[in-house]
């Protein structure tokens, strides 16, 4: 007697690759490559959820099919270990976080291996491996010792920049290097101490300190990435960010903007993401212009896309941020902008660009000079400008920007009209370019094409500024005042940046009395005794942001044991990029912009042979989960069921979806799951306590996390994969439901019937298959195939179905039809396609078995089923050949049984065939 017992069956297989090391990938191979890969999970302690293994399984079906199709394929996993919720967990418990991170990757690795992924597990990479991230400080060396020469839109070593300084200083170099950053020639360079020439390198370093404004949490002492706060608090914990200026290790991913922005052209990405990076990248083409303040000898840089406005501008606005607020403050508004500043400076960037409806603002008591026509024009400070796009500050023209217009209406500011096509700027502005200027003296008259040149001639003309292509993208601040991350591998000598050597690496975290920053306010690894380069020179005491390690992660999947280079260069050269990358969305702006960048920095360095690191990018949806509710009367311990409950006054709570199935909550379960409800009373409805359903985020806190392990344990690993798959397309948002996985594990248990007698034997035929039979096996290979190679899985599993139900009403056992229908479903269903594949005689695991070709010729239609109306109403329907003749199709329709009922005894008048579509009989 075979039976389908998944869970023996899965667990030999899991075995079986394991120790076989079934999906090992070559380092070379004369099958051509396939690089899969999933972005790899933070190992948080609670573990996966239904939703986590999404992307997982679409990958690991790709991965599958692939190997099945001749590839050498690449499909391992890993660990981005460092990071904040480690560090909190540790600074409440005392426990070193590397503890707490084992324990979390024990877990995942648990429930990943329960799933049955094809994973290289030998190649598994954390990112808190000292063995791994002396690489990650190994590229931050290369990054430091290089500046970005323009002229070759290329990375360089810094010595080749040393050379250029010496030989003509810097007026010929065209690099990427800080606003600052004065001109020097040759003599001044030879002429400068070796402090001064340090100083000006960190102005051109791919990686530098400089002071920066930065979202600082003193609740958590760090510094954290915009994305990790949400209107103005920390997404961990809700504690209060500010905008503060600090001393701060920078990325000059600027220098990339171009490159970056160009790129995205040339890789196959969801366009949502595109966009998202090219609107952070933000280029603009405009012009640089300098406003000098009414008594003082300090100027306000603007850039602006609209020069052309110049004559329209009737104020200056400056972010609260700006560094020169405080020196043209005067002493009357001195209170008013300190107390706007302080409040500013508590609201996130992301909550100041989307907040379009607060207007506020308060005045410096400065004046500008407006260089074209010497107007003076009152300086503002506001929210809605912001530090870190452009220079901080805005001329603001309020007859053709609606930001400006509402700021000039709520401050009684005057607006002036510039084009004659702008219309009813009384109400509204118009940014239209169409028209002929007017009250603009130099280019009254001209249009928009004729202005510009004149406008920019003038300020050059004049030394007042210049044309200028702007981005609004930032440098990447590259600092977190936390101790589990990243070591920088730097010491400081005389407040100087220096390198150690690479022999020392890596440098490894030191050991330290507790997780918080001192006394005194440095960051936790100022608690390290004695922690000095050569017992003299103090190192970095901040640590890397967790996309340190993130940022190139899968070049050292290649080739994870290498101890003398990050990656070997034949190995690189072999596997090249990511062909598939999958995962969350969320990263667009962060991880997958900073992979770029360090990629194309790699690629300049000639280390890697791609500029792009991946190729194909899907973003997979959210599985939301299916929460219920209960409701309890007020002030009692009683609860009414979801359908009465509007007779009373009650409180919605939620409740563990674990112990409530089609919607019935488990009285007794209910009881024992808290203990404030041991003594629950209930009132009814038919018998049952109905609970309320509400579809939202999956969460602890709304107890409607489903744990991918009991529906393991319960249903099996190949019906969670194959249900997940089947809830809708891989990128779409989708709800959980649990009562769904019934039908998928019917199907598997079907089609495991279809091996085997009634009496459990294992019965295929060696029979030759009818053509009914070769038609729906080719053509569910045709439609899996062009699923799988279009990543829409959801249709594949219907098409299983469909395939099964076919078969079983055939009873077809034979072995030219039930053996590739095993392979093909083998991606989705690994477990029970191993067992059965083994059970037909096969002593190699059918991960090497050829993939399917499909058949046109069984595929071809030769009969077809006719709708056949009776006067006008369908009444019968009948199955020709394509090919039978109309007189014998007519005979045929006459004679039919149920037709012959409708004309009651008469004959038909007419009998109209239109071929291959319907069947009409006149009476």
């Amino acid at each position: 007697m075979s039976e389908y017992n998944f869970n023996q069956i899965e667990k030999k297989w899991q075995r079986y690759w394991e120790q076989n090391q079934t999906f090992r990938a070559e380092a070379a191979s004369e099958k051509p490559k396939y690089y899969s890969l999933d972005m790899f999970p933070y190992p948080s302690g609670a573990g996966l959820h239904v939703g986590h293994p999404l992307g997982y399984i679409a990958s690991d079906i790709v991965s599958r099919y692939k190997r099945s199709k001749g590839f050498n394929v690449l499909h391992p996993m890993g660990f981005d270990a460092f990071g904040l919720p480690a560090e909190q967990y540790a600074i409440q418990t005392g426990q070193h976080p590397a503890i707490t991170t084992e324990q979390n990757i024990t877990r995942y690795l648990e429930q990943l291996k329960n799933l049955g992924f094809s994973f290289e597990w030998e190649r598994e990479v954390r990112t808190s491996d000292p063995g791994y991230y002396k690489w990650t400080q190994w590229i931050f060396m290369q990054l430091f010792q290089s500046y970005y020469n323009y002229s070759a839109e290329a990375a360089e070593p810094i010595d080749q920049l040393v050379r250029a300084f010496e030989e003509s200083g810097n007026q010929k170099v065209n690099a990427a290097c800080d606003e600052d950053t004065p001109a020097f020639t040759s003599d001044e360079w030879l002429a400068m101490t070796e402090q001064q020439k340090a100083e000006m390198l960190l102005k051109y370093r791919l990686t530098y300190v400089a002071e920066a404004v930065v979202n600082w949490c003193p609740a958590l002492g760090t510094v954290l990435a915009n994305d990790e706060v949400k209107d103005g608090v920390s997404e961990r914990g809700g504690y209060p960010v500010e905008r503060k200026r600090m001393r701060q290790w920078m990325m000059r991913i600027t220098a990339y903007a171009e490159r970056l922005l160009q790129g995205l052209d040339k890789i196959d990405w969801p366009e949502p993401v595109k966009e998202m990076q090219r609107n952070w990248i933000g280029k603009s083409i405009g012009a640089e212009m300098a406003f000098a303040i009414e008594n003082s000898d300090q100027q306000i840089k603007v850039f602006t896309t609209r020069i052309d406005t110049i004559y329209g501008v009737t104020f200056l606005v400056l972010a609260p941020e700006h560094e020169l607020v405080n020196q043209i403050t005067t002493t009357e508004q001195a209170f008013e902008v300190e107390t706007y500043v302080a409040v500013a400076k508590n609201r996130s960037e992301r909550e100041r660009m989307a907040d379009v409806k607060t207007i506020s603002g308060a005045f410096t008591g400065a004046y500008a000079i407006n260089p074209f026509n010497g107007e003076k024009i009152p300086v503002y400070i506001a929210d809605y400008v912001l530090a870190g796009y452009g220079t901080g500050a805005v001329m603001a023209v309020p007859s053709g920007d609606q930001r400006d217009w509402n700021f000039a209406t709520h401050f009684n500011l005057p607006i002036v009209q510039v084009l004659d096509a702008q219309q009813d700027i009384a109400h509204q502005a118009d940014a239209t370019k169409e028209g002929r200027y007017m009250n603009s003296e130099i280019i009254n008259g001209l249009t928009y094409q004729e202005a510009m040149p004149v406008l920019i001639k003038f300020l050059e003309d004049n030394g007042v500024g210049k044309a200028k292509i702007n981005f609004r993208m930032r440098d990447a601040v590259f600092s977190r005042q936390r101790y589990w991350g990243e070591p920088v591998p730097v010491y400081f000598k005389d407040g100087i940046p220096h390198l150690i050597q690479e022999s020392e690496l890596p440098l490894e975290l030191p050991k330290i009395d507790a997780y918080l920053p001192t006394e005194t306010g440095e960051p936790p690894l100022g608690r390290a005794v004695d922690w000095k380069y050569q017992n003299e020179h103090p190192y970095e005491l901040s640590t890397m942001p967790g996309w340190a390690g993130s940022s190139w992660y899968w070049y050292r999947y290649m080739d994870p044991q290498n101890e003398q280079a990050f990656v070997d260069q034949d190995v690189v050269n072999y596997w090249r990029s990511v062909d598939l990358y999958i995962g969350g969305s969320e990263h667009a702006t962060g991880h997958l912009l900073y992979s770029r960048f360090w990629n194309k920095f790699l690629f300049d360095m000639a280390l890697v042979p791609e500029d792009e690191p991946f190729k194909k990018l899907i973003n997979q949806g959210m599985i939301q989960g299916r929460s219920n509710f209960v409701y309890r009367l007020k002030d009692s311990n009683t609860f009414v069921s979801f359908g009465l409950k509007e007779q009373y006054d009650t409180t919605e709570l939620h409740v563990d979806v674990n112990i409530v199935e089609n919607d019935v909550l488990d009285l007794e379960a209910f009881k024992s799951w808290r203990a404030e409800y041991a003594s629950a009373e209930f009132i009814l409805e038919d018998g049952k306590y109905i609970c309320g359903v509400e579809i939202e985020k999956m969460s602890k806190s709304k107890y409607n996390v489903v744990n991918p392990d009991d529906l393991v344990e319960r249903l099996g690993a190949d019906t969670l994969r194959m249900y997940e798959m089947f809830l809708g397309p891989l990128e779409q948002f989708k709800p959980w439901n649990t009562n769904g996985m019934d039908g998928v594990n019917k199907f598997l248990r079907r089609f495991w019937k279809l091996f085997f007698d009634k009496d459990g034997n294992l019965a295929v035929s060696d029979a030759e298959p009818t053509p009914v039979e070769l038609k729906s096996l080719h053509k569910t290979i045709k439609k899996v195939e062009e699923d799988i190679e279009r990543f829409s899985f959801n249709t594949s599993v219907s098409t299983f179905m469909i395939c099964v139900n076919e078969l079983v009403q055939l009873k077809c056992n034979k072995r030219a039809i039930l053996e590739p229908l095993t392979i093909i479903l083998a991606p989705y269903a690994p477990h029970i396609t191993e067992e059965l594949w083994e059970k037909l005689g096969h002593s190699e695991s059918i991960s090497f078995a050829q993939f399917p070709t499909w058949n046109a010729d069984y595929l071809i239609e030769n009969s077809f089923e006719y709708p056949v109306s009776i006067n006008g109403k369908m009444r019968a329907k009948l199955t020709f050949a394509t090919d039978a003749a109309r007189e014998e199709m007519e005979k045929a329709v006459v004679a039919d049984e149920q037709v012959q009922k409708f004309l009651e005894g008469k004959s038909p008048k007419k009998i109209i065939i239109v071929q291959n579509k319907i069947i009409n009989v006149v009476v």
